[in-house]
C-alpha cells in the first residue's frame, strides 16, 4: 500500500512539474530524465550482469545520430525515434561479441576505447557532419502533432524513462533476471549451473545500449543539433557515478543517483559561472566532485544512497515496539 501511494505521488509530481517550471528549469528536468534513462541501463549492466562499461556515451551518440540522420532525410521523426534504440542495440550486439570476452578493467578500457573511436569517426565522416555535426534537426512529431515546447519534450522524456523502468523491472523479476543475479555473483558458478553466461551478458549489454539509444534519440530532437562534442568521454563516467551513487542493481536507485548528480552539477556550473571564476572552473569542479562523491559513497554508503536509506528505515520500523492492548 505504501509503495502504491508513493508511486502515485511520484507520478503526479512528475506530470505536474513541466507545467510549473520555467524554460531553464525544464532544460535541467529533461536532461535529468535522459541521464536517468541511461543510468537505469548502466545499473542493470553493472548490478546484475557484473559488467563495467565506460562506453555508454557511445550508444547515446549512436541513438542521437541515428534519429537525426533519418529525420534529416525525410523519415518521420517517430520512426527515427523507434530506430534509435534498435540501431544502438544492434551495434552493441556486434561490438559486444568480441568485447565481452574481456573482464574487469580490461572490458572497461575496451568500451572506453570504443567511444573514443566512435567520436573520432563521427568527427571525420561527411555524412555525420564532421566536427560541426548535424544541425536543423526537425522537431519531433507524430502525424499532425509537433512538439514545439520544452514541456512536451519533458513529458516525452519521462514517458521514455517510465518505459525503460518497466522493461527493467520485468527483466529482473523474470527467470533470466534471477540467472543474471547468479551471474553477477560468480560467472563460474553460474556457468556450472547451466546458465548461458555469454549469451546473457550480450543481451543485457544490448538492452542497456537500447536504453541509451532511446535517450539519445529524444536528445537530438530536443536540442535540434548533435556533434561529437555533445558526447564527451566524461558523460560515460558521469553515468557510472550516477549508478554507483544511487545504488547498483536498483531501478529507483538509478533515478535517485541521476537526480543527485545532475542537480549537483547544475549548482557547480552556476558557481563556476560567477564573476571572477576562471573559464575552466566548471570542468575542474565537475571532475573534483565526481572523485569526492565516489570516495564518500564507497567509504560510507557502499550500497548507494537508496539502499542505505531503505535499510535504515527498515531497521527503524523493526526496532519500533509494537503496542499491545
Amino acid at each position: 500500500m505504501i509503495r502504491l501511494v508513493a508511486g502515485l505521488l511520484i507520478a503526479a509530481v512528475t506530470l505536474a512539474l513541466p507545467a510549473v517550471l520555467d524554460d531553464s528549469a525544464l532544460a535541467v528536468y529533461i536532461l535529468l530524465g535522459l541521464a536517468a534513462m541511461v543510468t537505469v541501463g548502466v545499473s542493470l549492466l553493472m548490478g546484475y550482469a557484473g559488467q563495467v562499461s565506460l562506453g555508454q556515451g557511445a550508444f547515446y551518440a549512436i541513438g542521437a545520430y541515428t534519429a537525426a540522420l533519418l529525420a534529416l532525410n525525410g523519415v518521420p521523426p517517430l520512426a527515427g525515434l523507434v530506430a534509435a534504440p534498435v540501431v544502438a542495440a544492434l551495434s552493441a550486439l556486434v561490438i559486444g561479441t568480441p568485447l565481452l570476452r574481456l573482464r574487469g578493467h580490461h572490458l572497461a578500457f575496451a568500451t572506453l576505447a570504443m567511444q573514443l573511436i566512435l567520436l573520432s569517426l563521427a568527427g571525420q565522416l561527411e555524412f555525420t557532419g564532421g566536427d560541426i555535426g548535424l544541425q536543423a534537426i526537425p522537431q519531433f512529431s507524430i502525424g499532425s502533432f509537433e512538439a514545439t515546447g520544452a514541456a512536451t519534450y519533458a513529458y516525452l522524456t519521462w514517458a521514455g524513462l517510465a518505459l525503460v523502468m518497466l522493461v527493467t523491472r520485468n527483466v529482473i523479476t523474470s527467470r533470466p533476471g534471477r540467472a543474471l543475479r547468479a551471474l553477477a555473483t560468480s560467472e563460474t558458478a553460474a556457468a556450472s549451473s547451466g546458465i548461458p553466461v555469454g549469451r546473457y551478458k550480450l543481451v543485457v549489454f544490448a538492452l542497456s545500449a537500447a536504453f541509451a539509444g532511446l535517450a539519445g534519440g529524444i536528445y537530438c530532437f530536443y536540442t535540434g543539433y548533435v556533434a561529437p562534442g555533445s558526447f564527451p568521454v566524461l558523460i560515460s563516467i558521469q553515468y557510472i557515478v550516477m549508478a554507483v551513487v544511487g545504488g547498483l542493481g536498483t531501478i529507483w536507485g538509478a533515478v535517485v543517483g541521476a537526480s543527485a548528480i545532475t542537480l549537483l552539477l547544475q549548482a557547480l556550473n552556476t558557481l563556476g559561472a560567477l564573476p571572477g571564476m576562471p573559464t575552466y572552473a566548471p570542468s575542474v569542479l565537475s571532475y573534483a566532485v565526481y572523485a569526492l562523491v565516489l570516495i564518500v559513497v564507497v567509504l560510507f554508503l557502499p550500497q548507494g544512497l537508496l539502499p542505505a536509506v531503505t535499510d535504515r528505515l527498515s531497521r527503524k520500523r523493526q526496532s519500533t515496539p509494537v503496542e499491545t492492548r
